[in-house]
């Protein structure tokens, strides 16, 4: 799920590529600091509230699955642009990189699902404390993210200037990600009617 393009790649990509690399790494920090909002709240109860309202944690799926398909489409479509593909952006403050860093994983539906619905999928009850289990598991994705989010961000210019040069890549890159995300889209689409459980 880490190497499936979202908003917190394509936020961290743009910024790497516009501003350095510098600038991406402190975007991820940020990211990484939405993550662990994302955990502790998972463990210390944001799992139960779904349970109690249904509808609620439908609804949350549902919007995350509506927005994977659109950003699908904005790869997909005709004229749409890849991950990769370079645009002006203005240069944002270390501050304001940090704090939209967080933002855009916050407001992430891929995030909040992977530690509302994926992670505790995985906590077996006769293990142990279900919130260390959880804990445990997202310090384990965390770790993943950052790493893999960290290489992305030290590649991102090189691999842009390489796909400027080359268009039929960044066609296929293009093609490749909205296939990705319109596959994730649909999976997560297919769990929507399923309710919350602790």
């Amino acid at each position: 799920m880490v190497l499936t393009p979202g908003p917190n790649m394509m936020y961290l990509v743009s910024r790497s590529i516009s501003q350095g690399r510098i600038a991406g790494l402190i975007s991820l920090a940020g990211t990484g600091v939405g993550f662990v909002v994302y955990m502790t709240l998972a463990n210390l109860g944001l799992a139960v509230v779904f349970v109690a309202v249904p509808w609620l944690f439908i609804g949350f799926k549902a919007a995350g699955a509506a927005y994977l398909g659109y950003l699908a489409w904005q790869a997909l479509k005709p004229g749409g642009r890849g991950l990769f593909e370079t645009h002006k952006l203005e240069r944002d403050s270390w501050v304001k990189l940090f704090r939209m860093g967080l933002l855009t994983n916050l407001l992430n539906p891929k995030a909040a699902i992977m530690y509302l619905a994926l992670i505790p999928q995985f906590i077996d009850p006769h293990r142990g404390h279900a919130a260390i289990q959880g804990f445990l598991l997202g310090g384990m994705q965390i770790a993943v993210s950052l790493t893999v989010n960290a290489l992305i961000v030290l590649a991102a210019g090189a691999i842009a200037g390489f796909i400027k040069h080359r268009p039929t890549w960044a066609a296929w890159q293009r093609r490749i990600t909205g296939t990705l995300l319109g596959a994730v889209a649909v999976l997560l689409a297919r769990e929507v009617p399923a309710k919350a459980r602790v």
